[in-house]
């Protein structure tokens, strides 16, 4: 006895060669038909114990946060489904995105209630039940009574189950993915905007503040001693006018972090060039742009090489760099190149995990290839927008 059987893949139009009835893939059906009932079993008395006891409890102060922990269970009972149904029916899926990380109980808890993923996997286990009773009455009873006709009830049977786990146990779409990872996005952005201020703050704090403060003592004596002690008076306003120069210099060097004048003014072109001069080792610096892009884009291109070229000077012991810079389409490449000892990780807690995930934050791309023995090339990758949206919506110009 032979059947046909229509793929899997998703090309619903192509049929395989014929098979045998009873074959390996025939009895995996049947196993997972027989099974069906003690796992719906297990899976329904889980999800009816977690909404009972959430919604009982919803009122005090565990009960959100214990139906926040059934609905992770859940999660894990629907990616032990989607192992079951690869194994026994050779249904591919893929697994949903995994719950954005979040800082603060509440944050993490709302999340989480409203987790769909969670929600689809307790509406499939909460159905299941009586499919489950259902498969497994006909599947047994076709053992001893319909035998000839089992291969074709497993088949159709297990359809079903496979249109099911397709539709409640399947990432819901594109959407939804792209939805967590612009929410993991946002952390990623307002972590390092954090981070920026506090770098600004402590600058300000620790240098320009400081030079400012002595400034201010240092006059206020020199103001004393000028009748008394005219000379010591001209020693300290000398003394005075070096700390003004200092506290000067490093107000430029601060707003250059921030944002330097010179790309605001002449582009990526010049700013880049800028940086390249202060690189301990000699940079070849290629522009080939047409138009400038968006103010923000052009920024964290600018940042993205300031902070590569600082990593060269400290770490690379590079003889030579490079920076290219060019348009695709419609995204901005740049690429980093240096002649060092290479080894470069994308590692946790390391500056070039950072700046792959600024460069993810705005859909960039963030490519590192960096043997041992070198040379180490860095590719960065950004969409691009004109300049003039940028100054539509308000931006700088």
């Amino acid at each position: 006895m032979t059947e046909r059987l229509f793929s899997d893949d998703g090309d619903g139009d192509r049929l395989p060669p014929p098979r045998f009835a009873y074959d390996r893939a025939t009895w995996k059906e049947i196993a997972h038909l027989l099974a069906n009932l003690p796992v719906s079993l297990v899976g329904f008395v889980y999800v009816v114990t977690v909404l009972l006891t959430g919604g009982v409890l919803a009122l005090t102060v565990i009960g959100f946060p214990m139906l926040a922990g059934g609905l992770l269970g859940a999660r894990q009972l629907g990616r032990l489904e989607r192992a079951r149904a690869r194994k026994l029916l050779g249904v591919r899926i893929e697994e949903p995105s995994p719950l954005p990380r979040r800082s603060g109980f509440m944050p993490w808890l709302w999340m989480t209630l409203k987790d769909p993923v969670g929600w689809r996997t307790v509406l499939y286990e909460f159905i299941r039940l009586p499919w489950g009773v259902l498969t497994f009455t006909v599947t047994l009873i076709s053992l001893f009574v319909l035998w000839p006709v089992l291969p074709f009830l497993a088949r159709g049977l297990t359809s079903a189950d496979r249109a099911m786990v397709r539709a409640l146990l399947s990432p819901s779409d594109e959407l939804e993915r792209r939805i967590a990872e612009l929410e993991s996005d946002r952390g990623v952005v307002v972590d390092t905007a954090a981070a920026d201020l506090r770098r600004i703050e402590r600058d300000l704090h620790d240098g320009a503040q400081a030079r400012l403060v002595n400034l201010a003592m240092g006059l206020g004596l020199a103001k004393e001693k000028l009748i008394e002690d005219p000379d010591a008076a001209a020693t300290m306003v000398a003394e005075a006018h070096g700390e003004v120069k200092l506290a000067l210099q490093e107000l430029r060097d601060l707003a250059r972090g921030i944002h330097p004048a010179v790309l605001t003014d002449r582009g990526l072109d010049a700013a880049l060039s800028s940086v390249a001069t202060r690189c301990t080792v000699p940079v070849k610096v290629t522009v080939d742009l047409v138009a400038r892009p968006a103010a923000a884009i052009e920024g964290i291109a600018y940042f993205t090489v300031s902070e590569l070229l600082q990593n060269i000077s400290k770490h690379s012991g590079a003889r030579a760099a490079s920076v290219e810079v060019w348009r695709s389409a419609d995204r901005l490449l740049v690429q980093v190149e240096d002649d060092g000892r290479g080894g470069a990780r994308l590692a946790d807690g390391t500056g070039m995990k950072g700046l792959a995930d600024r460069l993810g934050a705005v859909d960039g791309l963030f490519a590192l290839d960096s043997p041992v023995g070198g040379p180490t090339v860095v590719t960065a990758e950004l969409p691009w927008r004109d300049r003039t949206e940028d100054q539509g919506a308000g931006s700088p110009p």
